[in-house]
């Protein structure tokens, strides 16, 4: 094994580290995203019952 082919293999091993490291950050964020959307939109629905709850009432 020359030494060009191992860097290459070094290469590709860094290459699939560094690959995994940010679809991992990547699929954190996407999360992250999706959580707030469904917190936006459940408080949204919970605060349109309680103005209607409360405005019922009066």
């Amino acid at each position: 094994m020359n030494t060009s082919s191992l860097w290459t293999v070094v290469g590709v091993i860094v290459a699939i580290v560094i690959a995994w490291v940010l679809v991992n950050v990547l699929f954190s964020v996407l999360a992250l995203i999706v959580k707030l959307l469904v917190v936006a939109v459940v408080a949204v629905i919970v605060f349109f019952v309680l103005r209607a709850v409360f405005s019922g009432s009066e």
